[in-house]
């Protein structure tokens, strides 16, 4: 069964992608705690991200790295946080979100609501910094 995080990669639902390669792939949250927040998986599905090999793992988080220093330049943010919970979807995933303050990454509190128009500009935006 897959999920719905391998249908976006596939392509079967769209999505606001941020950064592509072979193993991994970064798009936009579409219940975004803040302008940026973005959703690394793997290709691979798993469900539970340490069942991921130890290098996959931290792969996955250099990776996260390079799009989450994109974010961080392009958006309005002191840092970049990082979050696992890994309750929503059974597909391993990290959540790079652009913070200010120690609140700003609390998921309980309403998520934005925004524009299929200022999905795509955040998009374009961040994802023209990548570097892979």
């Amino acid at each position: 069964m897959s999920t719905i995080f391998t249908k976006i990669i596939a392509g079967d639902i769209p999505s606001y992608k941020i950064a592509e390669d072979d193993r991994f792939y970064a798009f936009l949250d579409i219940n975004p705690l803040a302008k940026g927040h973005t959703l690394v998986v793997p290709k691979l599905e798993t469900d539970y991200l340490f069942d991921l090999e130890d290098n996959l793992l931290g792969d996955m988080l250099v990776f996260s790295k390079k799009v989450a220093l994109a974010i961080d330049k392009m958006m309005d943010c002191k840092r970049v946080g990082i979050a696992v919970l890994g309750l929503e979807v059974p597909h391993a995933h990290i959540h790079l979100v652009p913070i200010n303050g120690l609140h700003d990454i609390e998921f309980s509190k309403p998520k934005l609501q925004l524009e299929k128009k200022e999905f795509e500009e955040i998009a374009e935006i961040i994802s023209k910094e990548v570097e892979l």
